[in-house]
């Protein structure tokens, strides 16, 4: 498909991680539509990668999609290394990639905990920090992919939920440390319906518990991240939630 939509991030390059499939593969997609060459990772999804960056030089952009474990320095170093090498720059970071794991609180064992906290809160801190100088010379803009579990007790996601909310306050200390050069913020989705059949009857209550009567889209998450990607970089240490008014 060829670009036919405004395009402001033309001459832009964006390193979305975990951005093979569900919500990375639409932020992937929406940023290339806006005009950015994309570069995603990947951890196991390697079949996934290949058909998003397909996707992705369908509107037009370049892609590149390369492995990388968030939660290993020396995978990300090489991660971040690829990017520029491919593009010679960096400007927009989506902190994307990460886990989601239902547990009761008296049966999350310290393996998982561990394993929640390493890529949600771990890995936006590694891979932030190694694109810091290439970010820095662009000015560029990271955004982080929180939760409403973040704002919001869920009562079978402990482990989850407290990452999220590490996550969204590293979203408001990078914020304070980066500036001037660089703007950070976070888009903390509610629920999502991505078309699973096993969680149909879940989604359907939860939209009747929603005051916009509906569940969240891709689209919907893929257009915050956006905002943020184009926003003035006066707009910082920002939690937005997406979530039709279900925290309120």
């Amino acid at each position: 498909m060829a670009r036919n939509a405004p395009q402001p991030l033309v001459g832009k390059v964006a390193l979305v991680t975990g951005g093979a499939k569900r919500l990375g593969r639409a932020a992937a997609l929406a940023l290339a539509e806006a005009g950015a060459d994309v570069t995603i990772t990947f951890l196991e999804s390697a079949k996934e990668a290949k058909k998003t960056a397909r996707e992705i030089e369908r509107t037009g952009a370049q892609a590149l999609a390369i492995p990388c474990d968030v939660t290993d320095i020396k995978s990300v170093r090489s991660a971040i290394a690829a990017v520029v090498r491919e593009f010679n720059q960096l400007d927009i970071l989506i902190n994307n990639a990460g886990r989601y794991e239902t547990v009761a609180f008296d049966q999350v064992s310290i393996e998982q905990w561990d394993s929640i906290f390493a890529t949600t809160v771990r890995g936006p801190f590694l891979v932030s920090k190694e694109a810091l100088p290439d970010l820095r010379k662009r000015e560029g803009r990271i955004i982080n992919l929180g939760s409403l579990g973040g704002l919001r007790p869920w009562l079978t996601h402990a482990h989850y939920c407290s990452s999220k909310a590490a996550l969204h306050m590293l979203t408001r200390v990078m914020a304070k440390a980066l500036a001037p050069e660089i703007a950070v913020n976070c888009v903390a989705p509610g629920m999502i319906d991505l078309g699973g059949v096993s969680a149909a009857g879940f989604m359907k209550r939860m939209a009747k518990q929603t005051p916009m009567r509906r569940n969240g889209t891709a689209a919907d998450v893929a257009a915050a991240i956006k905002f943020f990607a184009t926003a003035p970089s006066f707009i910082t240490g920002q939690v937005i939630t997406v979530d039709g008014g279900l925290g309120l």
